[in-house]
């Protein structure tokens, strides 16, 4: 059987040479243009620019985002049924601020034409922001030295800054700034095309989406407020400028009902630097009028004139300090590895840190793609990342979760169920998935979130969150497992029409991720309710009569849980994927030729759903979630097994693969997997990077080095080390927090070093030996047999 792997087309290194904590580009690619305005994208988990170049074109796509604002559109079915999803949802542009266009001697400034003696951009992951500095030398023959900034604050989220500084060095000249704030989003609506069958990406309407438009312009500030079409969310918007400069110049505003113009225009004096300050800022609602959402974006661009780009930009800077503090990544060995780690663990960061009140979209705010919804990406794939380095953000997305009971309880109502079924793919909390065998037929989400919240009270000891939200939701997912399910006449509880995470295998029986982790639902949910009985029976009781609990549903859930099937194949000693998973054909890897990947591109469903053939290795990544209810001879028999039969084709994947392969011991594909997720996006594995960060991939990334090469568990609330680092690496460092703590771990090859960071002794294991770790006093444990992978 050959598989053939999907290619990583890595970044030339001429181009983009190796730099610890930034991201840099040393020449202008127009032939890398889609992919570098998403790896330079700049976000702080509410608002998100593409890393489209100042002047505006060229541009493969523009974007401004923020988290949540969206449109809706009816799903049209050839023919429909009942509880099929009725609504789309799609991420859209506000108007993009990004676009300051200049000009010298009336000549444009245009990068794939432009003379230009020296060029890099950067960005920087410790100071948040992109920075480009270029030398122009127009046909002239002035030398123009040009260096931008843009940065999206994480101190204040509706706010970006950017700045623009034109010196022409051996002349006078006259120099025109065109700074914009412009509505993108219906000219991409009017201009491109509406026959994508790619189901990755984003749509684009035939009709105008930001309708009953406001506008004011006032000095060099520019104010704009709209509607959504059929949403009928609402945005305000607006820029303001400061100039700095000591020549001669005026200004000139002019706005529309699609955006404005600040125009710059300035008699230069030959070494003497043009400074111009562009503050942006944005407030979505789904219920307050664009008026009042204007003035609040006036009352932040007043606020952000008063601090100035000095403070905002040191407030940056002490915020990422705080960040890396926790989640610092060092590989020793490998400098490639150890700029695009850290340029992963950031675009994490930029997709997180101020995601308040809304979910984190599957590319982030740094493209279009996947319509900007929400998956189970979130609790899976960045979670565990979250709850290590950023708990108060893990909690947010709990809470905005358990916002969308109500929804899930109709949906679940709907699918003729008891308790909520969370939707698969959604902005606003309907179930946006069109195609249900790969969507709402995956019911897993609901275990999935229910052990995102487990998993964050256990490391975190929120009983707050526990209170307020967390048990409502193991109660209503139980609730939907034991109403889904039947005894059959094995006396074993079964789920039948249902799909996993593989979505080339689609409504099975007995799904074996679903089951697994339905059970530990169940049983976590049952575990809770007996607990608050006994230990706070005051809370037991008023959360009982909240959800209107019947007497023996706990009862009735610990009996589907202890009975609870799990396909197993004795002769091959592994765990089928499905009930029949082991009947089909295996597909004929062999045979495919390598264009033909990603499978869902070039084949008829019904022509995948035949063959053992994976796009997620379901069993592989339950071996993993679950690794405590599973040997380790288990998961190298299962790992054999499923590996030649998974393409590729889904970029959550390889962290689970890499992990529970550096676990068993295999070392080449525990570094090919990883390598995979690692590039995802830095080399265009999926072939869509173009649309925007895979950041559930890059929440792998960190998966996979401190589960997977860290040795890293943390089943039920405890720590344990048990490291298996490459060979090719000399040391690997990364943190892991707990209760309070924050632990570092320093991985060599014969030995783990543990330091207590934060808080108070905290007692771990390392090989199933105890160890106790206190403030100041590193624990060195010598690993015998070495550690080495």
């Amino acid at each position: 059987m050959t598989r053939i792997r999907p290619p990583l087309h890595l970044l030339p290194p001429d181009a983009y040479p190796v730099d610890p904590w930034r991201l840099v580009e040393s020449r202008f690619t127009p032939e890398l243009l889609g992919r570098t305005e998403t790896l330079f994208a700049v976000a702080n988990g509410y608002l998100g620019l593409r890393g489209t170049h100042e002047e505006g074109r060229p541009a493969a796509q523009h974007g401004t985002l923020v988290a949540g604002f969206h449109e809706t559109w009816p799903i049209e079915y050839a023919e429909t049924a009942y509880g099929l999803a009725k609504t789309g949802q799609t991420i859209v542009d506000v108007p993009d601020p990004s676009t300051i266009a200049l000009a010298v001697d009336d000549e444009p400034l245009f990068l794939p034409t432009a003379h230009l003696r020296s060029y890099e951009r950067s960005l920087d992951f410790r100071a948040g922001l992109l920075e480009r500095r270029l030398l122009w030398e127009t046909p002239a023959g002035k030398q123009v030295q040009v260096v931008s900034r843009r940065m999206v604050s994480l101190e204040h989220r509706h706010l970006a800054v950017m700045t623009y500084e034109v010196t022409v060095l051996n002349a006078d000249a006259p120099v025109v700034l065109t700074s914009r704030l412009l509505n993108r989003q219906d000219q991409r609506s009017r201009t491109e095309g509406t026959g994508e069958t790619d189901p990755r990406k984003g749509k684009v309407f035939d009709h105008r989406v930001l309708v009953d438009g406001l506008r004011s312009a006032v000095d060099q500030r520019i104010v704009l407020g709209y509607t959504v079409a059929n949403s009928r969310m609402t945005l305000g918007c607006g820029v303001d400028h400061l100039v700095t400069t000591e020549a001669d110049h005026t200004w000139r505003t002019d706005v529309d009902d699609d955006g404005g113009d600040v125009t710059l225009m300035v008699d230069a004096r030959a070494g003497q630097t043009v400074r111009l300050v562009k503050y942006a800022s944005y407030h979505v609602s789904r219920s307050v009028e664009p008026g009042e959402l204007t003035d609040r974006a006036e009352q932040v661009l007043d606020r952000a004139k008063r601090k100035g780009t000095g403070t905002l930009s040191a407030s940056q800077r002490h915020l990422l300090d705080a960040f890396w503090h926790r989640s610092d990544v060092e590989v020793d060995g490998d400098p490639q590895v150890q700029q695009a780690v850290r340029w992963n663990l950031f675009m994490l960061a930029q997709a997180a840190i101020r995601a308040e009140g809304t979910g984190i979209p599957a590319k982030g705010l740094t493209g279009h793609g996947y319509e900007g919804q929400y998956f189970w990406d979130i609790e899976m794939y960045m979670h565990p990342f979250l709850v290590h380095a950023l708990p108060r953000v893990a909690s947010n997305l709990l809470r905005f979760r358990h916002s969308m009971l109500p929804d899930a309880r109709a949906r679940a109502r709907e699918l003729g169920q008891d308790g909520a079924l969370f939707p698969w793919r959604t902005i606003d909390g309907q179930e946006a998935s069109a195609y249900y065998q790969a969507g709402t037929a995956q019911y897993h989400l609901n275990a999935d979130v229910a052990h995102a919240v487990t998993r964050y009270v256990d490391l975190t000891g929120d009983s707050d969150l526990l209170d307020e939200a967390g048990a409502e939701i193991l109660v209503e997912t139980a609730r939907l497992w034991e109403d889904l399910g039947f005894h059959g006449d094995d006396d074993a509880f079964h789920l039948h029409s249902v799909t996993g995470p593989d979505e080339y295998t689609t409504v099975v029986n007995d799904n074996a991720f679903t089951n697994l982790m339905a059970r530990r639902n169940l049983r976590t949910a049952a575990e809770l309710l007996e607990r608050l009985a006994e230990e706070r029976p005051e809370h037991f009781a008023m959360l009982a009569e909240h959800v209107r609990l019947q007497g023996d549903e706990p009862a009735r859930w610990r009996r589907a849980a202890d009975h609870m099937f799990v396909p197993y194949n004795e002769r091959r000693g592994i765990i089928p994927q499905d009930a029949h998973f082991l009947e089909r054909e295996v597909w004929d890897f062999a045979n495919t030729p390598a264009e033909n990947y990603p499978l869902l591109l070039h084949y008829h469903p019904l022509v995948i759903y035949r063959f053992q053939v994976l796009k997620q290795a379901d069993v592989v990544l339950a071996m993993f979630v679950l690794g405590d209810e599973f040997s380790l001879e288990e998961k190298r028999r299962n790992l054999a097994y499923y590996e030649p039969l998974t393409t590729g084709d889904s970029s959550l994947s390889p962290p689970a693969q890499s992990i529970v392969a550096a676990e068993v011991g295999a070392a080449t594909p525990a570094m090919e997997h990883f390598r995979h997720a690692l590039f995802m996006d830095l080399g265009d594995v999926a072939g869509n990077a173009d649309d925007g960060v895979h950041v559930a991939s890059a929440g792998g990334v960190w998966m996979a080095l401190a589960y997977g090469f860290g040795g890293l568990r943390d089943h039920r609330g405890r720590l344990s080390f048990d490291p298996r680092l490459p060979a090719a690496w000399s040391r690997l460092s990364y943190r892991a927090s707990c209760q309070g703590r924050l632990v570092r771990a320093d991985v060599t090859h014969e030995a783990l070093t543990l330091t207590l960071l934060e808080g108070e002794p905290l007692e771990v294991h390392v090989r199933r030996r105890p160890v106790t770790l206190t403030p100041d006093t590193p624990a060195t444990i010598a690993l015998t047999p070495p550690a080495t992978l």
